[in-house]
């Protein structure tokens, strides 16, 4: 017959309780984004500032819709969805 135990400790001064505490503040501190409502007033601001000249859309030139084209033969043999979808950029232009 055998037996099992576990000898679990729950003090909260050892090396795997100190690692977790640091990786959650420090994954915290690298995802920390604004509040909603901050982001919200800085959309409202920004959207009351723009002008009919901002939004108007530019079409782009031939030589950015030859470089989509460009790219997209660089990775044709690597990633084709890649390719394919810059294509269609370029096609959109």
């Amino acid at each position: 017959m055998s037996t099992f135990t576990n000898t679990y400790s729950n003090d909260n001064d050892n090396y795997f309780s100190n690692l977790g505490r640091a990786t959650r503040a420090f994954l915290g501190a690298l995802l920390a984004s604004k509040p909603y409502s901050e982001l919200a007033q800085k959309e409202v601001i920004a959207s009351t500032n723009t002008s009919t000249e901002d939004a108007r859309y530019v079409r782009p030139s031939k030589r950015d819709i030859a470089l989509l084209n460009s790219e997209a033969a660089r990775y044709e043999n690597l990633m084709p969805n890649l390719a394919a979808e810059l294509r269609f950029l370029a096609s959109r232009g």
